[in-house]
């Protein structure tokens, strides 16, 4: 179902400032996207996700995104055993959903090519 965590995803109110600032830590971007900037960080291949957001909101909080190569299969298989999930959405470089665990802890689950 899943293949690996794709990426840990943090939300920051200014992304064009949280950019310098995570790139002058020797964060390197490894790609933009509307809203949110994708960072490798030294010899780790799990990568850090900043997405431009309301950092006050409750929905505010540090989370793991899963990659699958069947997103459809994978979001039928968690509604079928009862997960919590959101509807499937598509930013026009990913699709993914989101997923909450027992104690509402959001995950994430993404496809990209």
């Amino acid at each position: 179902m899943f293949e690996r965590i794709d990426t840990v995803c943090l939300t920051v109110s200014n992304l064009e400032e949280s950019s310098i600032w995570y790139q002058k830590l020797g964060f390197k971007v490894a790609f933009k996207g509307e809203g949110y900037q994708v960072f490798t960080i030294g010899n780790s291949g799990i990568p850090l996700t900043i997405e431009e957001g309301n950092v006050d909101s409750p929905d505010n909080s540090t989370y793991p995104i899963f990659f699958t190569n069947d997103i459809k299969t994978t979001y039928v298989n968690l509604k079928e055993k009862g997960v919590e999930v959101t509807e499937l959405k598509d930013d026009g470089d990913n699709t993914f959903f989101d997923l909450y665990d027992l104690d509402k802890n959001k995950l994430q689950v993404c496809f990209w090519e």
